[in-house]
Parts: C-alpha cells; sequence; structure tokens
C-alpha cells in the first residue's frame, strides 16, 4: 500500500493528462453573434430592412431592425447556456482528493489523480475517479447520477482483483466510480481511468456527439419565407416591365413595382415565429418552467412519446418510511405533505425507536436519513428519543451477517443498549428465531417486497457489564460478534422513493391528450412496475431489462417499442439508444431526466425536459425545458401551451394570407385591367400597423381552444402551412378581395374622383381586415362570442387602425398624404356595411363547417 512514487505520478499525469471531463470550447461574443445573425431567416430579416430603406421607409426599416435586435439578444442568452453541458460534468468531480505516495497519505487536487494511484475513500467522499476497490470496510455507494437507482449499493472487495472496470450499479462489486458518492463505510481503492475514459467522460463523449435538429416549423417557415420572397421580387419586376411598356410611364412602374414588392415580401413570417416562441418562453417561464431552447416550445404540441426517468422524476430521490410493522400489525406511513397530521401508535414506537438507535446519528445513507427524520417527526414528543445515550461500540455489516449493531449506554449507565437493524433473514438469525417465526416473517416481508419497498429487520438486546471486572477496558467487556448478544426480535421498517404529488393525475393527463408515457430507469424490475402501477401506467404489456436490449436489434426493438411501456436496468447508452429508436419510428420524443445518466438522452430528445432543483448540472444544461420546481405537473402545462402556440401558429397563417389576398388583388388587378391605381406605399403601411401587430400580438395572446388537451397530438406529418389552413385563407381572403373591388369598381363608375373611389375602398379593406381578426381568433368559437374573449392587445389594434381611418377620411391634409378624396359620410357607411356583410358571410359559412364537424 505505499502506492505511485511523486516521479511516477508525475509522469503519468504528462502521459495521460489532467484528471477533468473535457468542456465546450470557449467562444468568444464576435463568434456567437456571428452564427446567430447568420441564421438564413435572420439574413432575410436584414434584406427586408435593406429594401425598405432603398424604397425610402425609414418606418419599416426601423421596425424591423427593432424586431432583429430583440431576436438577436434572445438568441444570443440562449447561446450563452446551450454549450456549457460539458463544463457542468466537471463539476461533478470532487476538487480534492486523498490518495497514498510513497507509502503516505496525500490531499491533492481531483486533476492531479493519475491511473495507478490508490485512493483513500471516506464516507462523504466523492469518488475522483474510475477504481477498484482493494480494501474495504462496511462500503456504500451513491450511484444514482450514473445508474438511476434510488438505494445506495454495497461494495466489497474481489479476490483476485479484476484488471478492467465493471458497470455501474449492482450489490457487492468492487468498483467505485467518478462521481458517485460514499455514504458509509470507507475503504481503499487502485486508480483505473480518468478524465474522459471515466463512464461520466464516456458519457460526455456521447453528448457531445449529439447533434441538435431544426423544428420541423423552422425548416417549413424558412423554406416558405424564401420561396415567396423571391417570387415577390420576381413578380414585383415583371409587374414593373408590365407597366412601364404597356403604359409608357416608367415611374409609376417603378412605383408600382415597390407596392406590390412591399405587399408580398413575407416579413411578419419569421417575426411571427421569433416572438410566437419568445413570449411562448415568458409565459411557460411564469409557470415555474425555464426554456433552454427556443424552438422546442412548438414542438411540444406534437409530442406522442413522453419518456420519464423514475428516479428524481417520478419519484422524489429519496426514501422515506412507507411502513412499519410490529406484534403482527402494520402502519402505514402517510405522505409528509398529509392535510391530517400522523399520529403512530405505541405498539410501534419501539421498532422505530431501535432503528434509530441502530443508524448514525449524522448520517449519509439515505435509509438512514428516513428513519431519522420520520423518528423526529413521530417521536418528538415521547421519551423514545436518546439523545443524551452515548455510543458505545458498534458492529458493522459484513458479508457474512447482513446486519449492523450499535451499542448505546444509558445515562445511569446501569446497562448497554444493543440496537440491530439489517436484512430480515438476518435480523431473524440474531434472534434465533425458531422455523414457524422465519416463515411468518418471510411472508411479512414477502408482501411488502411486493409493492417495491426496502425492507429492515430490528431487534434489541441489553448487556450488563456489572459481572466483569471494573478494571477491564469497555471494549473488552462486550462480546466479539454479534451473535453472542440475545436478541429481541421487534418488528420490520419498510422504505421506499415516493412518487411525487400530482405525478398521477400529470400522466392521466398525458394520456388523455393521447401522449404515450414510457418509463425508462436503472432500477429494478419489482420496483419500476411497482411505481409504475402507482403512477397509473399500463403494465399490462410487460417489462424490458437492459439485458434483454442488448440481445436484440434496432429492427426488433422499434417493434417491440411500440407495445413495451416500462424499460428497466438500462444504461447511459441504452437510455440514447431508445430514444433514437423511437424518433426512427416516426415518433416525437420527449424525455424527462435529473442525472448525469439521462444527458445524452435528453439533449438526443426532441424536447428534453430535465428537473431542476434535484437535477444534477449537466442534465438540465442538456435539456430544452428545466422545471425549476421539480413539479412534473407543469409538464402538462408545457404541453398545454406547445399546443396552444401551434393553433395560434395556424390562425395567425391563415389570417395573414387572408388579408394579403386582398392586398395583393388590389394592387394587381387595377394594373392588368388598366384602372387607377388603389394603393400606394403609404396604405401598405398603414394596412401593416393592423396586421403586424395583429399576428405578432394579438393572436399569441390568444389563450387555447376548450378541447387542446382532449384531442391526440397532431400528425408527426402534419405542416403549418397544410392544404385546410392554405385553403381557409385563401377563400376569405378572395371573399374580401371580391367585396373591395366591386366597391372600387362600383365608386369608379360612378364618381368621377378617383380619390374618393379609392377611400371607399380602402375603407372597405380595412373594416375587412378587422373583422378577419374576430373570425380567426378561434377555431370552435363564432363570431360573437369571439367579442367577448379577452385580449388587451386585440383592442389596441382596432382602436389604433380605425383612428387612422377616421383621420385619412375626415381631415383633408392627411387624406392628402392618403391620395384620397372627400366621400360623404353615406357612401363611407356603405362601404363599411359591405364588409362587414362580407364577413357575417364569412363567420356564418365558418360556424356551419363547425357544426356539421362535430355532427360528424
Amino acid at each position: 500500500m505505499t502506492g505511485l512514487s511523486a516521479t511516477e505520478a508525475a509522469a503519468r499525469l504528462t502521459a495521460e493528462g489532467a484528471n477533468e471531463l473535457p468542456s465546450a470550447r470557449p467562444r468568444n461574443i464576435a463568434n456567437m453573434i456571428w452564427k446567430v445573425i447568420s441564421e438564413p431567416m435572420l439574413l432575410l430579416l436584414f434584406a427586408c430592412g435593406g429594401v425598405y430603406l432603398i424604397l425610402g421607409d425609414t418606418h419599416g426599416a426601423v421596425v424591423l431592425v427593432f424586431f432583429i435586435l430583440i431576436i438577436v439578444s434572445i438568441s444570443l442568452f440562449q447561446e450563452h447556456k446551450t454549450e456549457r453541458a460539458l463544463e457542468a460534468l466537471r463539476d461533478l468531480s470532487s476538487p480534492r482528493a486523498i490518495v497514498i505516495r510513497d507509502g503516505r497519505q496525500q490531499n491533492i487536487a481531483s486533476r492531479d489523480v493519475v491511473c495507478g494511484d490508490l485512493l483513500v475513500l471516506s464516507e462523504g467522499d466523492r469518488v475522483a475517479a474510475d477504481a477498484i476497490l482493494v480494501s474495504s470496510m462496511n462500503m456504500s455507494v451513491d450511484e444514482s447520477l450514473l445508474t438511476g437507482e434510488s438505494l445506495a449499493v454495497g461494495k466489497t472487495v474481489a479476490k483476485p482483483a479484476p484488471l478492467t472496470m465493471g458497470q455501474a450499479g449492482g450489490e457487492h462489486m468492487p468498483f467505485v466510480f467518478s462521481g458517485s458518492l460514499v455514504v458509509q463505510g470507507n475503504g481503499i481503492a487502485r486508480v483505473m481511468a480518468t478524465g474522459s475514459r471515466t463512464a461520466i467522460g464516456k458519457i460526455g463523449q456521447a453528448l457531445a456527439s449529439v447533434q441538435q435538429e431544426p423544428t420541423r416549423v423552422q425548416t417549413e417557415m424558412d423554406k416558405v419565407v424564401k420561396m415567396i420572397a423571391f417570387a415577390s421580387l420576381a413578380v414585383a419586376l415583371l409587374l414593373t416591365i408590365f407597366y412601364g411598356i404597356s403604359r409608357h410611364d416608367w415611374l409609376n412602374g417603378i412605383l408600382v413595382g415597390i407596392t406590390f414588392a412591399m405587399a408580398l415580401i413575407p416579413e411578419e413570417l419569421p417575426v411571427v415565429l421569433a416572438l410566437f416562441l419568445g413570449l411562448g418562453a415568458w409565459r411557460i417561464a411564469r409557470q415555474r418552467v425555464l426554456t433552454r431552447r427556443v424552438p422546442a416550445i412548438e414542438m411540444l404540441g406534437e409530442t406522442t412519446v413522453l419518456c420519464v426517468d423514475k428516479t428524481g422524476t417520478l419519484t422524489q430521490n429519496k426514501m422515506a418510511v412507507a411502513r412499519l410493522f410490529a406484534q403482527g400489525s402494520h402502519y402505514c406511513c402517510t405522505a409528509p405533505d398529509a392535510k391530517q397530521p400522523q399520529v403512530l401508535e405505541e405498539e410501534f414506537h419501539e421498532v422505530l425507536e431501535y432503528a434509530i438507535l441502530a443508524s448514525h446519528r449524522s448520517p449519509f445513507d439515505p435509509m438512514e436519513v428516513a428513519i431519522q427524520e420520520f423518528g423526529k417527526s413521530m417521536l418528538g414528543q415521547t421519551e423514545h428519543l436518546h439523545d443524551s445515550w452515548t455510543l458505545v461500540d458498534e458492529y458493522p455489516l459484513s458479508k457474512e451477517l447482513l446486519a449492523m449493531s450499535r451499542v448505546w449506554q444509558s445515562a445511569d449507565q446501569a446497562h448497554f443498549v444493543i440496537a440491530s437493524k439489517g436484512a430480515p433473514e438476518a435480523i431473524a438469525d440474531l434472534c434465533h428465531l425458531s422455523v414457524e417465526q422465519i416463515n411468518a416473517l418471510h411472508k411479512e416481508v414477502d408482501l411488502l417486497a411486493k409493492q417495491g419497498l426496502r425492507v429492515l429487520g430490528v431487534a434489541k438486546a441489553q448487556f450488563s457489564p456489572v459481572s466483569l471486572s471494573a478494571t477491564e477496558n469497555t471494549d473488552k467487556k462486550l462480546p466479539p460478534i454479534q451473535h453472542d448478544f440475545e436478541f429481541e426480535f421487534i418488528g420490520l421498517i419498510a422504505l421506499a422513493d415516493p412518487i411525487r404529488a400530482g405525478v398521477p393525475a400529470a400522466i392521466q393527463d398525458c394520456q388523455t391528450a393521447g401522449i404515450r408515457v414510457i418509463m425508462i430507469t436503472g432500477d429494478y424490475p419489482a420496483t419500476a412496475q411497482n411505481i409504475a402501477q402507482q403512477c397509473g401506467f399500463a403494465t399490462s404489456s410487460g417489462i424490458m431489462t437492459g439485458a434483454e436490449l442488448t440481445a436484440i436489434d434496432d429492427a426488433e426493438l422499434s417493434q417491440r417499442i411500440k407495445t413495451t411501456g416500462i424499460f428497466c436496468r438500462v444504461s447511459p447508452e441504452q437510455k440514447l439508444r431508445l430514444v433514437n429508436v423511437l424518433k426512427k419510428n416516426g415518433e416525437i420524443v420527449a424525455m424527462t431526466g435529473d442525472g448525469v445518466n439521462d444527458a445524452p438522452a435528453l439533449k438526443a430528445a426532441h424536447i428534453g425536459i430535465a428537473m431542476g432543483k434535484r437535477g444534477t448540472d449537466v442534465a438540465r444544461e442538456s435539456a430544452a425545458l428545466v422545471l425549476l420546481d421539480d413539479d412534473f405537473t407543469a409538464i402538462v402545462a408545457t404541453i398545454r401551451s406547445g399546443r396552444r402556440i401551434f393553433d395560434n401558429l395556424r390562425k395567425t397563417i391563415r389570417f395573414i394570407i387572408a388579408v394579403h389576398i386582398p392586398v395583393i388583388g388590389m394592387s394587381l388587378i387595377p394594373v392588368l385591367a388598366g384602372w387607377p391605381l388603389v394603393l400606394m406605399p403609404v396604405h401598405i403601411m398603414v394596412l401593416q400597423l393592423i396586421i403586424d401587430p395583429t399576428c405578432s400580438l394579438v393572436f399569441e395572446a390568444e389563450s387555447e381552444e376548450p378541447d387542446v388537451m382532449h384531442r391526440p397530438p397532431r400528425s408527426v406529418n402534419a405542416s403549418i402551412f397544410d392544404a385546410a389552413v392554405l385553403r381557409t385563407g385563401l377563400l376569405h381572403g378572395t371573399a374580401l378581395l371580391l367585396t373591395v373591388l366591386g366597391i372600387y369598381g362600383y365608386a369608379l363608375q360612378h364618381y368621377p374622383n378617383t380619390g374618393e373611389a379609392r377611400a371607399l375602398a380602402f375603407t372597405a379593406m380595412v373594416i375587412g381586415n378587422i373583422g378577419l381578426i374576430f373570425i380567426h381568433r378561434s377555431v370552435s368559437s363564432d363570431i360573437i362570442h369571439s367579442l367577448r374573449l379577452p385580449n388587451p392587445a386585440l383592442w389596441w389594434v382596432v382602436a389604433t387602425a380605425s383612428a387612422i381611418l377616421l383621420l385619412a377620411l375626415s381631415i383633408p391634409a392627411i387624406s392628402a398624404l392618403f391620395h384620397f378624396g372627400q366621400p360623404a359620410l353615406p357612401e363611407v357607411l356603405t362601404s363599411a356595411a359591405a364588409a362587414l356583410f362580407c364577413i357575417g358571410l364569412i363567420a356564418a359559412a365558418k360556424a356551419y363547417r363547425y357544426r356539421q364537424r362535430r355532427l360528424s
């Protein structure tokens, strides 16, 4: 046990590198800004701003620059956090480590640990590297960060010592892993792997290899925006040439082309998507859910499979006393947050009293922590807590006897009290129970174990040292082994990792919404199945273990995963494999988790959801969403928000199509028909004052549809520009175009002043656009009900548009800017009434179609 020499350790450190995990390459602010502004959609915004400046439209350019600054700021903030996942892994390493070098213990920085070092491990230490035990005493290690198991696992020395590292998890193995926590005992281990070669380091490598994918809406929007942008510029150029040749007026031809380009350039689309997602992130944050990757929000609405980790996600990742058994009776412990306070009957006091005495006073072991907390809450006002007693000695857990005993001296020092706890069969052996008693005990233990509980037996004994010589040391007065005491069996104490409040209801809500929920855990099958039953999973389809996963290929797994709802004893690599297979099956996958072992799967999923309080840094940094309060029910709220965002995006797209049809038609038809021009750039800008805030603020603030969580997820092949959206927008827009065109044609025939005809047509267009807002606010509500739905931004838009229209019609100086004449009030009211009649017909047709769909 002399360890490495200082010289040899230094040489190995130079050859192997530091014992630290690779972090993301630091990038300066210029690199991040370039990455953000080089996005195609943002480049298009810059191009639109440039066009507006060339056209002399400073207002439009300023508005676009404002939107660009908002988008860049949000993107930079997100970009700054996105690449920190690997860096977060470094924080899991213990900053210091005790090693044996040159025959003596040394406290060194954990980054200086090398292969071959002898690590000295004690209770509460974070293991600095992957190593194999060469000596241990009653050691238990919490490996939940790697395995997902909520219980610490015992460690023992293997002879002969293995030559290579094994897998994390499993009882009585000689392997300890970097990042795991020693919760009991002590030992010495020889380092086998450091840095990126450790189990955590390999997870980091898998994490780095996962590439983020753009969402389908992003891809569609990018494609449509580019297509419309190029088409609009081409048509505007052709229209300019046609006007110049046909009318021999190239100056007005250029004006016509500019007007048409302004009407068609789709600057609303990228702004709409960015602001919908940005404001969606803000709204979700108010529900205590942090959005780390904004584009994932819109994918929430199409989630078809929700993969949940058990430990720390469905459960609290902390042990709690669940049942007590004593004197033939059971006591079921209610949740700590139950409305009614618990009352522990007297017959159960003793089993809890001696379970506390058999535990450390300041424990690390999760089970002992749970026993201490429950005991203090239940026995705080009784005589069964003995803080004044003195610990004399303890008999540790051993491979031969899975029980530990602690010897206490009472306050009067009259006798010793011995408390023992451990595996029920070991306690039965200590108590020398009869065959009948052992069989009865096994029956009770099996009953508790089938409920997924970890069962411990509890026993007591007394020992009087008065018959021995007073000159002997205390340790010599005590028997050498636990069996020499006359133990009396007291009862059983059963512990569990309790499920989080609200989880069963949240899972039920997901299932109602057509979302399949799959449990993926590193825990044992019996525990996983019990937790699944408590949470409301469908367990009839069976369970698949990690060993079974290893034995089948992806083709078979893609079929099995369609019906299997519980996967247990799986490794981090297998979690990642399951997510990838689900994605290949065409599923939209959301994945929840809290440990290092969940990080690759969280990053690979379409939507990774990490627990914020108990989750590890690497899990939080790898996820798209973080539940700040670890509230699993918030997942349902985020899915609801995602569906609302997508619904509102579709409403916005329908509205954009509908309001642009009259603008395009009234820019194009008069030119082709040889009529006087209707729309000038100033008219387009006024219409944009209606369209832009409506698209970016009004529709974003609309509440969800009543059936938003009672319908299946949208198809994975569904497009935001699907036929129904395009058809509805085209029909509504065409109806308004025909109305406006009819008013203009009639006015040209009956009024010699073109300005009056232009004013009447523009009045109908503005009134019609306002009406289309109310038409498209809700899919299920009629226009009358739509008027009662709350939305403050809507009324600001309506008021602003109405005020501008009234000023343009009534004040001659402003009318001149709009190239308007001065139509009489009855003519204006007639034009408005015609537009309202058109909107009424559209509303009636919409209500009829909705009623027919409900009846069918």
